[in-house]
């Protein structure tokens, strides 16, 4: 027998990307994916739209993602829990990128 809490689904990790939107942020999942042929392990990552109610989510924010009902066309998912906060002077302010 299985508890409530195991069949429950466990959600996915990952970084707030962008979180320029209301009530929406992206968040980047990373995972490593074993290469068939030649052994190597290869960083894949998939960018997922999820669902931020109370708005308490800004870019760099280590997030826990669980699915949901599907909101939007590419938005499935909930912010379940911000996991840690990226400290304000490690941000970089956005637009500033490769910028030297």
């Amino acid at each position: 027998m299985s508890t409530p809490e195991s069949s429950a689904p466990r959600g996915r990790v990952g970084r707030v990307d962008r979180a320029r939107m209301q009530k929406s942020v992206v968040v980047v999942v990373e995972t490593l994916i074993r290469h068939p042929r030649y052994g190597k392990y290869v960083r894949m990552r998939s960018r997922i739209m999820a669902h931020d109610a109370e708005g308490r989510c800004r870019e760099g924010d280590l997030v826990r993602i669980v699915p949901s009902r599907k909101r939007a066309k590419r938005k499935a998912w909930d912010v379940a829990e911000v996991l840690g906060r990226e400290p304000e002077a490690a941000r970089v302010p956005s637009g500033t990128e490769g910028v030297s």
